[in-house]
């Protein structure tokens, strides 16, 4: 069974059509949107601040979402994919953004609309990721921006796949 636990009496909330992987930890306040998935040994961690999910995310396996006490709630939009033992930290991401296995992402950090976070890259606190790009490397820096086939082809294609995996398990 995943690790569903209140903190200062409050409990994750989730939407519709969520699967929380049996070995995944999930605390305090976090509200899920529909559609959403947290995958095995993620941990999703709203104990000393807000973590905020929308729709059609997916938090791949050994990621963690966290946040910073009193400063920073963590917010991820729509249609989001979190690679595989990723770090995002007390930042903004916005809609149909794909964050590479292994990134990181600090406090205070905006990723745009239809961007890519590439596998491995460190986003630094306060580091305002334009919309349509991709970042790249430590300290991440805009590689390119995105064509609508990497939008269509990796960032909506990942986040609809992640939503029929999910169903192999229901």
């Amino acid at each position: 069974m995943p690790v569903i636990l209140p903190v200062n009496g409050i409990e994750p909330s989730f939407g519709e059509n969520c699967f929380i992987a049996p070995n995944a930890t999930i605390v305090g306040t976090v509200v899920m949107g529909n559609d959403c998935s947290i995958w095995f040994n993620a941990v999703v961690r709203g104990d000393v601040n807000a973590i905020y999910m929308g729709n059609k995310v997916n938090v791949q396996d050994g990621a963690v979402i966290h946040c910073t006490y009193q400063k920073t709630a963590t917010k991820i939009g729509n249609s989001v994919s979190i690679g595989h033992n990723a770090i995002v930290h007390g930042c903004t991401v916005e809609d149909n953004v794909l964050i590479g296995m292994g990134a990181i992402v600090m406090d205070n950090a905006v990723i745009g609309n239809h961007s890519i976070i590439a596998a491995g890259a460190v986003v630094l606190e306060g580091t305002i990721v334009e919309p349509g790009s991709v970042y790249a490397g430590v300290p991440a820096k805009k590689v390119k921006d995105i064509s609508h086939e990497l939008i269509h082809g990796e960032i909506e294609r990942i986040a609809n796949n992640y939503l029929m995996y999910s169903g192999w398990f229901k």
